[in-house]
């Protein structure tokens, strides 16, 4: 194509046009007139220079493209080329100047600025298109000045841009992060709010002033990154303090990739992929390494001290306190304070969350060292050990509910063990409570399937019961949450050894395992209604089990009785006693 088609292309528009005003005798004029501006019309002067600048732009560069191509269609340029070359970098020059001042017309109030800016960016499309028109032309009839490469100058320009901007907030005091502890802490902070304001300024005003294929949005986030990046890198390489360390940490993986990148007015419209993370993986590791290795030996210390010092109070003879009057250890509080927190910057800091389990176990590690203290305590014969247990049966309480509502932190293999220590702590503790009173009860035992119990004159379930409301009256200071699983725990074991008294008896008649089968059902009612009133139902399911026991002895025929056993059996496959009823039909008194 020659330069000249692009006058055929115009027809006449080309004749008569304006030569571009000198740029100096332009501004010199146009401050002349400024001058000439009042008070009371300063608005309307404003508003009159920002329509002229955005003319300026726009339209003198399609002028000056238009000259251009006038000129050079002509077989030998005239002295007009050296004075259209000045006008071209004068041009050039007003562009730049109003990309340069792109955040500040997109903090101010008023639209002209924005105009002016989206003028330049539409000068620069036109100067791009022109430069591709020239390609392949002959050197000799090529303009000195082309390519004048607008859109790489400019892209050039907003990485200078960019790169300004960050260093100059990374170096201003005034920004509000006094509260941080660390020049490092303060000068990430501020890059991080100097990235993020301006990027959703650009999304939410310079995006409009270019066009969809220049893609501007994700080219600023990209400078961003890359200079972001680039001095979070050389901060990393400077040997961290393990805060900065955590603190940089959480910058790179939480809160520029979620709060920043993921803010709503952004989301969606950033490649996030192509930009990856802020600093490379062998710098993330190391960094990461680095916190894991710290918080795991904070977390052991932690906890560690804390046992110790509950280990203290315990020796030392003082009993927990009274809260709502029950006995009360805030060893659990502060165990489980000490763990979620860590969990909450965990996911803060490092990617993989599956490396929290680096951080929970210590949590099994520390229930097990609980659990052999108060199992030590327990043998000695200190004062307080009846008030150490009920305060810490309510820790096992807090402990099992921590364990069972965390998901996601601990693996099930931990979730597992965690329970099975919590359950042996627990029977520590009710143990403590309950044998006592199973050698109390031992004796009324021992009068059940008596003849003084089958004929109904030896209330021997009443006396027992009854026994067992007086002895438990040492355990109103106990939680009521802890106090029902106390009782659940006595519930079973009463039903227990009445089955196995039940199994040393020998019945020499059929009248008697009729009356005894019904005498049992009349006690099981009893025991229910008993452990009802405390509060336990849980455990109620233990007098139908026990209806079932009395249902067998009231069988005959072997097969039936067979067939009841494997019923119960499927029933309350977990029920203690189902080992004792295996043993019915090896009794022969019994069937």
């Amino acid at each position: 194509m020659k330069a000249g088609g692009g006058e055929e292309d115009r027809g006449g528009e080309t004749r008569g046009l304006p030569k571009l005003k000198n740029p100096a005798k332009f501004w010199k004029n146009r401050r002349q007139q400024n001058q000439n501006c009042t008070k009371e019309n300063e608005v309307d002067c404003v508003e009159e220079r920002q329509q002229e600048e955005k003319e300026l732009l726009e339209e003198i560069s399609r002028r000056l493209i238009v000259r251009e191509e006038q000129l050079f269609s002509q077989d030998s340029p005239s002295r007009e080329e050296d004075q259209l070359q000045e006008d071209f970098e004068a041009l050039k020059l007003q562009i730049w100047m109003a990309v340069h001042n792109t955040f500040n017309a997109s903090s101010s109030s008023s639209s002209g600025q924005l105009d002016a800016l989206r003028s330049a960016v539409a000068s620069i499309q036109q100067q791009e298109v022109q430069d591709r028109r020239w390609t392949g032309c002959p050197k000799d009839r090529f303009p000195v000045w082309r390519p004048l490469k607008c859109v790489s100058t400019h892209n050039t320009l907003l990485q200078n841009i960019v790169e300004s901007r960050l260093t100059k907030a990374a170096e201003d005091e005034s920004s509000g992060t006094d509260g941080l502890s660390s020049p490092v802490k303060r000068e990430v902070c501020r890059m991080g709010k100097r990235v993020k304001e301006d990027l959703l300024m650009v999304v939410r005003t310079v995006k409009d002033c270019y066009p969809p294929q220049m893609d501007i949005l994700n080219v600023y986030a990209g400078l961003y990154h890359q200079r972001f990046s680039a001095r979070l890198t050389e901060l990393a390489a400077s040997g961290l303090e393990i805060d900065d360390c955590s603190y940089l940490l959480f910058w790179v993986n939480h809160y520029y990739p979620h709060k920043i990148l993921k803010h709503e007015d952004l989301d969606g419209q950033i490649k996030t992929v192509c930009l990856g993370s802020l600093l490379l993986q062998d710098d993330l590791k190391r960094m990461e390494e680095q916190y894991l290795t710290h918080k795991e030996d904070k977390v052991t210390l932690w906890l560690s001290t804390a046992l110790k010092k509950e280990e203290e109070s315990w020796l030392s003879g003082k009993k927990p306190e009274l809260i709502d009057s029950y006995y009360f250890s805030p060893l659990a509080v502060d165990v489980i304070q000490v763990i979620d927190s860590s969990l909450v910057e965990f996911s803060h800091v490092i990617r993989d969350q599956n490396k929290t389990q680096r951080i929970t176990t210590h949590l099994e590690s520390f229930l097990s060292s609980y659990k052999k203290s108060v199992e030590e305590f327990v043998k000695g014969s200190h004062s307080n050990v009846g008030s150490v247990i009920k305060a810490h049966l309510v820790c096992e309480e807090q402990f099992r509910d921590y364990v069972t509502s965390s998901t996601g932190s601990l693996s099930e293999k931990q979730r597992r063990c965690c329970l099975d220590t919590l359950s042996a702590l627990r029977d520590c503790g009710c143990k403590y409570f309950t044998c006592p009173i199973h050698r109390h009860l031992k004796v009324l035992y021992s009068h059940l399937w008596t003849s003084g119990w089958l004929d109904g004159s030896l209330p021997v379930v009443d006396s027992l019961l009854d026994s067992l409301s007086q002895q438990l009256m040492d355990l109103t200071d106990l939680k009521p949450a802890c106090t029902q699983s106390l009782l659940c725990v006595l519930h079973e074991d009463v039903v227990l050894q009445y089955v196995k008294r039940m199994m040393k008896t020998r019945m020499k008649s059929r009248e008697q395992q009729v009356g005894g089968a019904q005498r049992m059902k009349e006690d099981a009612q009893k025991i229910n209604d008993f452990f009802k009133e405390g509060g336990c139902s849980e455990s109620l399911w233990l007098g139908e089990a026990l209806c079932g026991v009395a249902e067998v002895l009231r069988l005959q025929d072997p097969g039936s009785v067979q067939l009841e056993m494997v019923s119960l059996a499927r029933t309350f496959p977990d029920l203690r006693l189902s080992q004792q009823l295996v043993r019915v039909r090896e009794e022969p008194g019994l069937v």
